[in-house]
């Protein structure tokens, strides 16, 4: 007789204790491995982007690293308090290209973002030829502001309009309020400089011409850019400040860039005055700005070293002056930039 109270039980067994099931469990699947795929496209484009400035630095110094060189040992032994001044014009010369990009848009920019987005612009500007990688970065920061394209397009042809005009008035206006400094038989051009002056200008309007002409699809979004514009333009002289901004700003900007120069070539001597720095920079960058170099370099110099010989500088106090400018105002703010600008396309602010 078992002695277990087998009366007590309640009821049969639980059904997993009465023996196997005979439907099992239909196995879990197994999730594939998955399948490896390629960056997308835009995060590759980023990554080129971050990287692209400091290779294109690496190149240009490997490239022209006889002007930095120098240009750095000319400044070792300038005054330091003029060389100062100097880089104080030059971070001004900044603030006032920001101004002009305000300027040239009826919306409100952030401050802040605006000066470090032209700071940046500034390094990809001496990396390609006529203003071409500053343009690109202020596109894509007035995009990234929700600004549509044909109205960004539309600002950055007005700031490339403004720019010359007001240079041309700046210039005039020394020309009549310094007449004794001018010296029109050394300065003014002649004979090939002239023709080949006005032969770009009308092969450049007639490029345009005929691409419009012969080319149905660049002409909507053209004439599209041309009625956004007039439409900016009509508003942008409605607002005073934006007025004030723009043509102070564009009239402002070359007279600081020819202080910068002054100031170097006082730190190491050069025995003109600031008017006459002033009025060679205005003329050279004047008659040969339109040619397509990164950030003018080159032909400008040129140029600014031929009429500051012309109003009695030295050869090399000349060459000194612009070279150190050329340091300041291209070399030190480079590597900073280009991280900068790193930095904002890291960041999508571009």
């Amino acid at each position: 007789m078992s002695l277990l109270p087998l009366e007590d039980i309640p009821g049969p067994l639980p059904a997993s204790t009465a023996g196997p099931d005979p439907t099992p469990p239909a196995p879990v699947p197994t999730p594939a491995p998955a399948p490896f795929r390629l960056p997308s496209a835009a995060r590759l484009v980023t990554k080129v982007l971050t990287l692209l400035p400091l290779l294109l630095i690496a190149v240009w110094a490997a490239v022209d690293w006889r002007a930095m060189y120098d240009g750095t040992t000319r400044l070792a032994s300038a005054d330091p308090w003029w060389l100062l001044a100097a880089f104080f014009f030059t971070c001004l010369g900044w603030g006032t290209a920001a101004l002009v990009r305000q300027g040239a848009v009826p919306d409100r920019l952030p401050t802040g973002l605006l000066i470090a987005s032209q700071f940046a612009a500034g390094a990809a500007n001496h990396a390609l030829p006529a203003s071409i990688g500053a343009h690109a970065v202020t596109l894509r920061f007035l995009q990234g502001r929700g600004i549509p394209l044909a109205r960004a397009t539309a600002s950055l042809a007005l700031y490339s309009l403004v720019r010359p005009i007001a240079k041309t008035c700046v210039l005039l206006v020394f020309l009549i309020s310094f007449p004794e400094i001018l010296r029109s038989g050394q300065l003014a051009p002649r004979g090939w400089s002239l023709v080949l002056a006005f032969g770009g200008l009308g092969l450049a309007l007639g490029t345009a011409a005929v691409l419009l002409t012969l080319v149905p699809p660049l002409r909507r979004p053209a004439l599209r850019c041309v009625r956004t514009a007039l439409t900016d333009v009509r508003q942008l002289h409605t607002m005073p400040s934006r007025i004030l901004a723009l043509w102070g700003g564009a009239a402002a900007a070359p007279v600081l860039q020819a202080t910068v120069i002054f100031s170097v070539g006082a730190s190491l001597g050069l025995p003109l005055s600031w008017a006459q720095v002033v009025l060679a920079f205005l003329a050279a960058s004047t008659a040969v700005g339109a040619v397509p170099a990164p950030g003018g370099i080159g032909p400008v110099d040129a140029a600014t070293v031929f009429t500051m010989v012309a109003f009695g500088a030295p050869m090399d106090l000349a060459t000194a002056s612009v070279i150190g400018y050329r340091v300041l105002t291209v070399w030190l703010p480079l590597l900073p930039g280009a991280l900068l600008l790193s930095a904002l396309v890291h960041r999508k602010v571009l």
